[in-house]
């Protein structure tokens, strides 16, 4: 049974004419009486009397009649809800990564629930390859990690914005004013790093391993924010991506030091899977994400 076949036998009923019922669906008379004889057949009765110029319902039609209104109108119902209210209510699950989450989402999250207060938002914290294995199981709607530029052919990006990581000291600490830092000055000094499986302490290490350094941190931890006090209290030195102590070098307590021939990025990037059904509660997620960094950017 094809729901165009319901839907024309619901013309014939109300026009009471096969004729008129197909010029109405734009169909020739003879396929209107095709379509008919279908659903007869499927529903293994009788629905139209015609009897000279007069097309009636028989009593099996008339009792099919309910129910084919109440599917077209229950249908049609459905398909405004989905398609044109304009109030999103759904669920949406983000991966990310502490740094972001600490220093980004805060007020992302809350411009997302002030256009959208009834999405219900849950966010997991882990590392980009559990967050993005994660992904490809579909068990998380959209990852926004920092990570070396990666692609996968499983993948749709959506947004890929560079950083700069840099040695972060509080305004007070000696190096604060030098210019001209020799890299191994600054690992020397009390160090207080992310843990390991944080990208951008790896890059620190591959670079330092390359010039066969080695990093010793007087403490490991993978709050973003625990880290950023301490430094405002001049407890040490750290490498952080620069957006997580933007604010506080706005607003003068922390700097970044000025490390001679040494520069070093990473990728802000926004990922969900190619197979992915693109949610409006996703597309709503993504376009906000772009619409504030181009804010930003202005």
């Amino acid at each position: 049974m094809e729901l165009r076949e319901i839907k024309t036998f619901l013309e014939v009923a109300n026009l009471k004419s096969f004729c008129k019922a197909a010029g109405k669906l734009g169909y020739s008379q003879a396929a209107v009486t095709v379509q008919i004889k279908q659903l007869e057949k499927e529903l293994n009765v009788h629905l139209f009397d015609r009897i000279g110029k007069q097309t009636t319902l028989t009593h099996e039609g008339e009792i099919f009649y309910e129910y084919a209104a109440d599917v077209i109108r229950d249908l049609t119902h459905a398909k405004n809800i989905l398609s044109e209210s304009s109030e999103l209510t759904g669920r949406l699950v983000i991966g990310t990564i502490e740094s972001i989450c600490a220093s980004l989402f805060p007020p992302l999250i809350q411009e997302f629930h002030k256009l959208y207060p009834k999405i219900n938002i849950s966010i997991v914290i882990d590392s980009p390859s559990t967050l993005l294995s994660m992904m490809n199981q579909n068990t998380i709607d959209v990852v926004y990690f920092l990570d070396k530029r990666m692609y996968d052919t499983k993948w749709v990006k959506v947004m890929e914005k560079p950083e700069s990581i840099i040695f972060a000291a509080s305004k007070d600490h000696p190096y604060a004013r030098e210019t001209g830092l020799k890299i191994d000055q600054v690992i020397s000094q009390p160090m207080i790093l992310t843990e390991r499986d944080a990208s951008y302490r790896f890059i620190l290490e591959q670079y330092l391993a390359a010039d066969e350094k080695r990093v010793h941190p007087f403490l490991e931890i993978g709050n973003t924010e625990f880290i950023v006090k301490l430094l405002r209290n001049n407890a040490g030195i750290s490498f952080l991506p620069e957006f997580t102590i933007r604010r506080d070098m706005e607003e003068g307590s922390l700097t970044a030091l000025k490390v001679e021939d040494f520069h070093l990025q990473t990728w802000r990037q926004i990922v969900y899977h190619k197979d992915k059904w693109i949610s409006r509660e996703m597309k709503a997620f993504i376009e906000l994400v772009q619409n504030m960094e181009q804010d930003t950017v202005s």
